[in-house]
C-alpha cells in the first residue's frame, strides 16, 4: 500500500524549495503500525519535541500526534515515516523567519526480517564508516544520514544482518540502524550517546525496563576490546525488537540469559501500544 500525506492531506510530492532537500533541515521518526495504531508513539512523540527544540523547530506536537494517529488508521499495517522539516526557505543557510515547519508521512509495508535473526542472533559487518563526534547534534534522529549510507554501503554479503559503527576516537557507539547493548558480568552496558549516535526509542524502552527487573545498568563509554570481551551482545531498534549478536569479526557469543530476558519483556509491547 502506498499512502503518503504532506500538512496532514495526501499528497505525492514535496514542493522543491523545502529545507529538507537541500539541506537535511528537519527530523524524522520511524514507527511501527499494528491494527491501525502506532507502537511507542509517546516515546517517538517525545524524542521529536526534544528534538525540534534543539534545532529550534517550532512544531505543534499535538497536532502532529494527531495526523500520526490518523494516518496510522488509514494505514492499518507497515511503516510510518514521519518528516518534521523547518519547511520553504531562500537559498542559503540562514533559517527562514517566520519558519513554517512542514510535515510529512509515508507508509511502507513491515520489513519482513528472518525469525532466526531473534532466536540465533545475526552477525554484524565491521563498517569503517566512522561518525563523527558532534554533541549539538548527538542523539537526535535528524535527516543527516550519510553516514549511514556510506556503512550501509560497505557490505551486500547477506550473512550480515547489521553493522557495528564507532566514532572517529574508536568508541563503539552503535549499529547502523539500531543501538547496542552488552552484558558483562550480568550488568547491561550501552554506549553514551552524548558526542554523536541516534537515542533509539527501543533503547530507552530495554534501559526502562530493565531498570524496573532490577538489572544493573551502565551507560557510558565503551570501547571495541570492552565489547569483544563482553558475555553477551544486542541490537535493538523499534521495528524488529532485540536481535542477538552472535558475532564480529573473529568473536562469538551465545545468546544469553539477560538478552533472552530482555526479548521477553519488550515483547508485549504490539498489545499494550
Amino acid at each position: 500500500m502506498t499512502l503518503s500525506w504532506v500538512d496532514g492531506q495526501p499528497a505525492e510530492g514535496l514542493p522543491i524549495h523545502d529545507r529538507a532537500l537541500a539541506y537535511g533541515d528537519g527530523l524524522f521518526e520511524t514507527i511501527k503500525v499494528l491494527a491501525g495504531r502506532p507502537e511507542l508513539l509517546d516515546r517517538h512523540l517525545q524524542r521529536l519535541e526534544h528534538g525540534c527544540q534543539r534545532l529550534a523547530i517550532p512544531c505543534d506536537i499535538n497536532g502532529v500526534g494527531s495526523q500520526l494517529i490518523a494516518f496510522s488508521a488509514e494505514l492499518g499495517e507497515g511503516v510510518a515515516k514521519l518528516i518534521v522539516s523547518r519547511g520553504e526557505g531562500k537559498r542559503g543557510y540562514a533559517p527562514p523567519v517566520p519558519c513554517m515547519p512542514r510535515t510529512v508521512l509515508t507508509g511502507s509495508s513491515l520489513p519482513n526480517y528472518p525469525k532466526a535473526h531473534a532466536e540465533q542472533g545475526v552477525r554484524l559487518y565491521p563498517c569503517t564508516t566512522r561518525l563523527a563526534e558532534q554533541p549539538i547534534l548527538a542523539g537526535l534522529k535528524h535527516l543527516n544520514r550519510l553516514e549511514q549510507v556510506l556503512a550501509r554501503a560497505e557490505w551486500q554479503d547477506p550473512v550480515y544482518a547489521e553493522g557495528l559503527m564507532r566514532d572517529t576516537s574508536g568508541r563503539v557507539i552503535e549499529g547502523v540502524f539500531s543501538n547496542l547493548f552488552i552484558v558483562e558480568s550480568d550488568r547491561l552496558m550501552t554506549p553514551s550517546l552524548e558526542r554523536c549516535g541516534v537515542a533509539g526509542v527501543m533503547r530507552e524502552e530495554v534501559l526502562e525496563r530493565a531498570r524496573t527487573a532490577g538489572v544493573p545498568i551502565q551507560v557510558g563509554d565503551l570501547s571495541l576490546g570492552q565489547l569483544y570481551r563482553a558475555d553477551e551482545v544486542f541490537v535493538c531498534n523499534s521495528l524488529y525488537g532485540i536481535w542477538p549478536v552472535r558475532q564480529l569479526d573473529a568473536s562469538v557469543w551465545p545468546v544469553g540469559p539477560v538478552t533472552r530476558k530482555l526479548q521477553s519483556l519488550v515483547a508485549d509491547l504490539s498489545s499494550n501500544t
